[in-house]
């Protein structure tokens, strides 16, 4: 059975499964999906083609599938995706895709967006990332699993951040951050990699031990990054996130990739 408080607005034709919780003065609109166990504490507005996975929650004053800040954005009929376990606080807004940019905005499991948080349309986050209170994301961004961005941090259109990256807070982000990466500042610059991360999550003091050397080489000083990042290919073949770091900078982007201050590449 859902449950329904007799203050909430749900449109006809919304889909709302068994063990979903609405509460008071929740607007939910007519083309949304709620999985079983979502549940929209109070003051939450859903609309838009939205759909919701298992035993999500949102939190009051959340604005969620709204059409997109975009002026290019003309009534398409865009989504947007929020995967399982995911709990979004207290006025954080989501926006669904544009026709420029793939009609999808996906937000992945296990994520948790703190107060305030926006992501902006066609952004792809990944399962488990962290949005701390006020972080935001320009449109088409993408960030990989276990990424986690601080509080007031800003990521520009277009930016890619890998995974098991850390954003630290109160940084604006211009450039693409390497998977594992940790940047810092305005404008943010590659701090060196997240070793605290990558201990809590359990990677081998080997594979620590081979990332630092990999990273040391690749942001060297000497030849070309092209050239840098062949070395590195070649010598850690084997070693999977070294390898990820390598097809991450290989990869097309719009964007730079961020780069360390000449004493963090040391």
């Amino acid at each position: 059975m859902t449950d329904i408080h007799p203050t909430a607005v749900v449109e006809k034709g919304a889909e709302i499964a068994d063990g979903a919780v609405v509460g008071p003065y929740c607007v939910i609109g007519p083309h949304v999906v709620l999985e079983a166990g979502v549940k929209l504490s109070s003051h939450v507005v859903v609309t838009g083609r939205t759909k919701i996975g298992a035993n999500s929650m949102i939190f009051p004053f959340a604005s969620v599938g709204h059409q997109p800040q975009d002026l290019k954005y003309h009534g398409e009929p865009s989504r947007l995706e929020i995967g399982r376990n995911t709990i979004l606080r207290e006025h954080v807004t989501v926006n669904p895709g544009t026709e420029g940019g793939g009609m999808l905005t996906r937000i992945g499991d296990n994520c948790l967006l703190m107060i305030g948080a926006h992501v902006a349309h066609d952004c792809i986050i990944g399962d488990h990332v962290i949005l701390v209170n006020g972080a935001t994301l320009g449109g088409h961004v993408e960030i990989g699993d276990w990424a986690i961005l601080g509080g007031l941090s800003a990521v520009h259109q277009f930016v890619r951040i890998g995974r098991h990256a850390m954003i630290g807070g109160m940084s604006g982000v211009e450039s693409d951050v390497i998977p594992y990466g940790s940047v810092v500042g305005n404008r943010a610059h590659l701090a060196g990699l997240n070793l605290v991360g990558l201990k809590r999550r359990n990677f081998s003091r080997d594979t620590i031990h081979n990332l630092r050397r990999a990273y040391r080489l690749i942001f060297a000083q000497e030849g070309t990054q092209a050239e840098r990042l062949t070395d590195v290919a070649d010598l850690f073949s084997t070693v999977e996130p070294v390898m990820e770091i390598v097809q991450f900078m290989s990869g097309d982007s719009s964007r730079s990739i961020c780069q360390p201050l000449l004493e963090d590449a040391a």
